[in-house]
């Protein structure tokens, strides 16, 4: 089995200070989280980024401003900047970050309910972000919230309209509206995606870590984080995104599965360092 790659998503573009003090607005704050989710054993940071203010925004100066101060602390880590924003954001704002030199960005699968929103990916939209990441050799983390996403985006690869092999997918379960966080739903989408891909499961709220260790035991990798989840256990806010990282590197360790440095993940991702 390989080494388990861990993502942490440190801030997302909706959870806010009033949740948990410890979620990262300012750049200080993002690098902050950042390190002590690599010191803690994330080979990946999952990009938000977001103004003083705590506003969400896809602004390519930011999120250069962000990449360019965590790469000075955490030189190796993978960066993965999310195209997905905020709801109600534009596709060409969202694809800010692509025109940046990157590895990796989030790529959403679909159009699905968002708790009382709509998430909005039509087939245009989609389209477009394949053809961008295509142009920018940008590998996508395909995100699906639900099952049809799967079909929907192993489509757009067939015809061409998006990234091919080899393939990398973040199953995101638990999101209220989308498909529930079960290990039989998991197990449905991962014995349905191409031999040779990899893929990630997101848990999310209090399905992080019930998902996070079927995941480590199937053989696939496991994302973590404030975007997710602010909570170390039930009733106990975490103090930092490396508290989440840890506790997983402790399950990985009690079901004998080593962790991947972010050197590891990109030889396991098919990765070259920009």
């Amino acid at each position: 089995m390989e080494k388990l790659i861990i993502t942490a998503a440190i801030c997302g573009a909706e959870v806010t200070k009033e949740q948990n003090p410890a979620v990262p607005y300012t750049v200080e704050e993002i690098v902050r989280e950042a390190k002590s989710a690599v010191d803690a054993g994330a080979a990946i940071v999952h990009l938000h980024v977001r103004w003083d203010d705590g506003r969400p925004t896809q602004d390519k100066g930011r999120f250069k401003e962000c990449i360019d101060a965590i790469l000075k602390v955490c030189p190796d880590v993978i960066i993965i900047p999310s195209t997905g924003g905020a709801v109600g954001m534009t596709a060409e704002e969202r694809l800010q970050p692509t025109e940046l030199p990157i590895e990796m960005a989030t790529l959403d699968c679909g159009t699905c309910n968002f708790g009382d929103e709509v998430f909005e990916n039509t087939m245009p939209m989609m389209r477009d972000f394949g053809k961008r990441m295509m142009a920018n050799n940008i590998k996508p983390e395909y995100e699906c919230f639900e099952m049809g996403h799967l079909d929907t985006i192993l489509n757009m690869v067939k015809k061409g309209q998006a990234p091919g092999a080899p393939l990398h997918f973040n199953f995101v379960l638990g999101v209220p509206g989308c498909t529930p966080a079960t290990v039989s739903n998991l197990a449905w989408l991962v014995n349905a995606i191409p031999a040779g891909s990899t893929w990630c499961a997101t848990g999310v709220g209090r399905h992080e870590f019930l998902l996070a260790a079927p995941a480590i035991a199937m053989g696939g990798n496991v994302r973590v984080g404030f975007e997710d989840n602010l909570y170390l256990e039930k009733g106990v806010l975490a103090k930092s995104n490396g508290e989440l990282v840890a506790k997983v590197v402790r399950i990985a360790k009690e079901l004998g599965r080593e962790v991947a440095t972010s050197a590891e993940a990109r030889e396991i991702l098919g990765l070259k360092k920009k």
